[in-house]
C-alpha cells in the first residue's frame, strides 16, 4: 500500500504519523499476482482504518470536471430556484438542503446540499409494508438546470460498477464466495449521492461541517473538489486529516460491513471541518447501498482472520441494524428533523 505525506502544518494530526493508504484498482486487472495483491491491501486497509484512497478506478478526469462544474452550476443558481425543491416537500428525503438544514449527533452542520436517490415510483403505506419503504420514490430536479439530471445518471452507473467491483473484491480477500453480496444489490440498490458544497463559515461559528459520525450503509466513494481540505478520520483517538488526491476517491465501509464480518472490519468515524473565510468546498459523496429490504450476509471468516474480529460496536444511542433500510431509515429520520416532522409523524411518536 502506497502512502501520502500530510499537508504542511496541520495541526490535525497531533503528532500521529498514520496516512490513509492508496490502492490501486487498476491491479484487479493486472494478472492473478497484482489482483491477490490489491485484495491484501483492500482487506488491510480497511481492517486497520476503514479508509482508503482509490485510483486506478477507470473514471477519466473530464468525467470528474464535468460533475464538478455542474455541482458548482447547481448551487450557483438563485436561492428560489433551489428551495423549489427543498427536501421538505418529499417525503422521501429527496432534494435541496439549505444551510444549517441537517443534523449530526443533533448539532447543524454547515453545508448545502441536494440529495438523489435512485429514481422509482412511491411505494403507498399499507399494512406489511415496512416503515423503511417510505424512502423508496422518485427524486426532485431542478427545472433551471435540466443537464443535473443526465450527468448525475450516467455518474451512478459508472459509481455503481466500482462499487460491486470492490465487494467482490472484499469478499475474496474474506474467504467468500466472490458473488455472496450480489444479491443483496442485484435488483434494486438503495443508492444516494449527495451533491455538497461547504460554504465559508463565520468567526465565531462552530467548525462542523459534518459532525463526527459513521455511514449507516455498506461503502462510500467521496469526490472532493481538488486542493480542498477538511475530512478527517478518527484513528487510535486522533484526527488524521484525508486531503483530496487527484484522480482518487476516498473509501470508506459503513456500519453493514461491520456486521457482515463480525468487526473485523469497522466502520470508522469520520468528520468535516467547514472551510476558512473565502473559500467553500464541493464534494460529491456517493453511497453504495443494497436494496432497502435486504440483510447482509454475515461471513464465514477464516480462522486466522476471525481472530482478529472483535464484534460489532455496541452503542445503545446508535443500535445498528442487519436490514439495510431499518438503518437508513434511522438515519434520516435523525439527520432531517423537519422532513420527519412534515411527513413522518407517525414515525417520531413510535419512538417516543
Amino acid at each position: 500500500m502506497n502512502q501520502i505525506s500530510p499537508p504542511s502544518g496541520s495541526a490535525a494530526l497531533g503528532g500521529n504519523p498514520a496516512r490513509l493508504p492508496i490502492l490501486d484498482m487498476s491491479l484487479l486487472d493486472a494478472g492473478t499476482a497484482a489482483a491477490d495483491e490489491f485484495r491484501s491491501n483492500l482487506r488491510q486497509a480497511t481492517h486497520e482504518f476503514g479508509f482508503f484512497y482509490l485510483i486506478g478506478h477507470g473514471i477519466n478526469e473530464e468525467t470528474v470536471d464535468e460533475v464538478i462544474s455542474t455541482a458548482r452550476a447547481f448551487f450557483a443558481l438563485p436561492e428560489s430556484d433551489k428551495l423549489a425543491i427543498e427536501n421538505v416537500y418529499s417525503p422521501h428525503f429527496r432534494g435541496y438542503t439549505r444551510v444549517g438544514g441537517e443534523l449530526t449527533q443533533g448539532q447543524v452542520d454547515w453545508r448545502e446540499q441536494i440529495d438523489i436517490g435512485p429514481e422509482r415510483p412511491a411505494i403507498p403505506a399499507g399494512p406489511g409494508v415496512p416503515d423503511y419503504q417510505r424512502l423508496e420514490g422518485p427524486n426532485q430536479w431542478p427545472a433551471a438546470l435540466p443537464q443535473l439530471q443526465s450527468i448525475i445518471g450516467e455518474w451512478h452507473e459508472k459509481l455503481s460498477a466500482i462499487g460491486l467491483k470492490l465487494l467482490q473484491a472484499w469478499a475474496a480477500s474474506l474467504g467468500a464466495d466472490v458473488s455472496v453480496f450480489d444479491d443483496a444489490f442485484a435488483e434494486r440498490p438503495s443508492t444516494l449521492i449527495k451533491i455538497v458544497r461547504y460554504p465559508p463559515r463565520p468567526a465565531e461559528q462552530s467548525s462542523q461541517g459534518v459532525g463526527a459520525h459513521k455511514d449507516s450503509g455498506v461503502l462510500t466513494l467521496l469526490l472532493v473538489e481538488p486542493g480542498k481540505g477538511g475530512l478527517q478520520v478518527e484513528k487510535n483517538g486522533e484526527w488524521i486529516d484525508a486531503p483530496p488526491i487527484p484522480g482518487a476517491f476516498v473509501v470508506n465501509i459503513g456500519e453493514l460491513l461491520e456486521v457482515a464480518t463480525d468487526g473485523y472490519l469497522k466502520a470508522t468515524v469520520h468528520r468535516v471541518i467547514s472551510p476558512v473565510a473565502n473559500q467553500d468546498r464541493i464534494s460529491v459523496p456517493f453511497f453504495y447501498n443494497p436494496a432497502l429490504e435486504a440483510t447482509i450476509p454475515k461471513l464465514d471468516l477464516p480462522p486466522e482472520l476471525a481472530a482478529g474480529a472483535t464484534g460489532v460496536t455496541t452503542d445503545p444511542s446508535n443500535p445498528i441494524f442487519g436490514t439495510y433500510g431499518e438503518n437508513a431509515l434511522k438515519s434520516r429520520l435523525r439527520a432531517h428533523p423537519n422532513v420527519a416532522a412534515a411527513h413522518h409523524q407517525d414515525l417520531l411518536a413510535k419512538q417516543n
